[in-house]
């Protein structure tokens, strides 16, 4: 499976968090709206390269996938190995952009995006979100503290909230 990254995100400028963010949240799109998750999109990328390593969107993959998991589990496949060992393939100094926090909890049984960041090891220097998650499905999301405390800087990228949480909420019983 080898992934295909679209010309304008393969022109996206080293430092330009903001950029990131926008490509991540175009590839929130593909996301089937439901009720029952959120719309998030993730990129992976080579820090000293500025080279996108992999992108990811809610439900991408079969099964109730996560962004984050897309992701990783894409790179797993380019790689020939498992998920749980992409860390010995990435590069020293990695970034993930999601559009929405990672979770730290996941009510389906599967591994918590947090924990799959923190399995990869010390390749995953920063975690750029867009919004911290609502507290809809899970309250008191602990992601950030984890990632702090293994050393991995969790940084908010502003202006862009509003979008992000329309389109991540799409499918969703909106309050009246």
């Amino acid at each position: 499976m080898t992934e295909s990254i679209p010309q304008q995100a393969k022109e996206l400028e080293a430092g330009d968090h903001k950029a990131y963010m926008k490509f991540a949240l175009s590839l929130t799109t593909n996301s089937p709206p439901k009720p029952t998750n959120y719309r998030v999109g993730a990129v992976v990328v080579d820090i000293a390269t500025n080279e996108i390593l992999a992108t990811g969107y809610t439900l991408e993959l079969p099964g109730n996938t996560h962004a984050e998991q897309c992701c990783f589990e894409k790179l797993a496949a380019k790689y020939g190995i498992a998920a749980s060992r992409i860390g010995e393939v990435l590069p020293n100094q990695v970034a993930l952009y999601t559009t929405v926090e990672p979770c730290s909890q996941r009510l389906s049984g599967n591994l918590p995006c947090v924990d799959r960041i923190l399995a990869i090891g010390n390749k995953i220097k920063t975690v750029y979100v867009g919004v911290h998650e609502p507290e809809k499905f899970v309250s008191d999301n602990s992601s950030k503290r984890k990632l702090e405390d293994a050393n991995i800087e969790f940084v908010h990228v502003p202006g862009l909230e509003k979008e992000i949480l329309e389109v991540a909420t799409a499918g969703h019983e909106k309050a009246s």
